[in-house]
């Protein structure tokens, strides 16, 4: 089928709702939906809309019907004659109460089509954020600690540390990663492939925006020549090929897959949907096209549809480092604009980029 406008699905959405399709036509809406989410998850808000504005239409009429079941009342126990004003109340009171349902259905819609409630489906319980899945790690941890120390008082007072993805974006030790896995951390330590490990420092988060800048500080790390991969700050296309590496368990875990939405969860224009499975660990990762180049940052997946993932965009990486203060910043922040993965095999892409990938251990 060939891809619709907002609109026009929205009208194929009311005739659905309004029994107004064949049987078959019926069958193909629910086929459609039940294939493309993100319509199933339009169609429902829209279908909760609608019940909404239709109890508020009702409301409306009960109100009316009882203001006028009370003039009538009040006209028997003092009967007269009812002056202009009145009767045209009485003549059009029923259009009035249909013309302000009608305004309440256009501000309504007005709000869903601008892309309002958009914003608030961020909170749905269907948008399974790596993030939850990170808060029970955390929780996991803290209770596995407690008991720890309960059973043996010797017990060394660093805590188990819980683990997910960063990159890194400048040659002298910035890294990005998700906001959520760093969120009330004591302290970061990032571990490369060849198990070296370097203290971290929080430089910058954006909540909002889900991502942490961190800054390695430690005598031990060495700065690198330049990172490999640029920072694509236009779109990518529907079907490219893409790839992460991340660390969804103590080793470099790759995934491969395409991009499946120019948007996010639920319309987000700051985050794509990619088809890669991706785990709990995988937070904070690189999401890379087939010249090498980085498109987003993994932070979260839809649940109960395997392979359903979110990446933010470089773009809002791009604008959240544009927008941090010069005098919290150890140095200057200057992305590279030299790509040396782009004629390289996938295996040798993925040999280089190994030095540049640390698995993020919050204690």
């Amino acid at each position: 089928m060939r891809s619709l406008s907002q609109q026009e699905f929205i009208d194929w959405a009311d005739l659905y709702l309004r029994k107004e399709l064949t049987p078959e036509d019926n069958e193909r809406f629910e086929s459609f939906c039940a294939e493309n989410p993100p319509y199933r998850a339009r169609f429902e808000e829209h279908k909760s809309l609608i019940e909404n504005i239709q109890v508020t239409a009702d409301r409306l009429a009960f109100k009316a019907t009882l203001q006028s079941a009370a003039e009538a009342f009040h006209q028997e126990e003092k009967p007269k004659a009812p002056t202009k004003v009145v009767s045209l109340w009485d003549r059009y009171k029923f259009n009035a109460a249909v013309a302000a349902a009608i305004a309440i259905i256009s501000v309504f819609s007005t709000l869903w089509l601008t892309g309002y409630y958009s914003n608030l489906r961020k909170t749905s319980s269907d948008y399974s954020a790596l993030r939850r899945d990170m808060n029970t790690v955390k929780r996991n941890v803290n209770a596995h600690n407690d008991a720890i120390k309960n059973i043996n008082s010797n017990t060394s007072n660093e805590a188990i540390h819980y683990g997910a993805t960063g990159f890194m974006i400048t040659k002298d030790g910035y890294v990005v990663t998700n906001y959520h896995v760093i969120s009330g951390a004591d302290s970061i330590h990032l571990q490369n492939h060849k198990g070296q490990s370097y203290k971290a420092d929080i430089i910058f988060t954006n909540a909002e925006k889900d991502l942490a800048i961190l800054h390695i500080n430690d005598s031990t790390f060495k700065s690198h020549k330049n990172v490999p991969y640029t920072f694509k700050k236009q779109d990518s296309e529907l079907g490219e090929d893409i790839y992460t590496i991340g660390f969804p368990r103590d080793e470099a875990v790759y995934g491969q897959g395409y991009l499946s939405s120019s948007t996010g969860y639920a319309g987000d224009t700051l985050a794509y949907q990619i088809s890669i499975p991706v785990n709990p660990g995988n937070s904070g990762g690189p999401v890379l096209d087939k010249e090498g180049n980085i498109i987003g940052i993994i932070s979260g997946k839809q649940k109960g549809i395997d392979g359903a993932a979110f990446a933010i965009k470089t773009k809002a990486l791009i604008e959240t480092l544009n927008s941090i203060p010069a005098d919290i910043l150890r140095g200057n922040v200057v992305l590279t604009n030299k790509n040396s993965l782009n004629h390289l095999s996938r295996t040798d892409q993925i040999k280089k980029l190994q030095d540049y990938i640390y698995i993020v251990k919050v204690y």
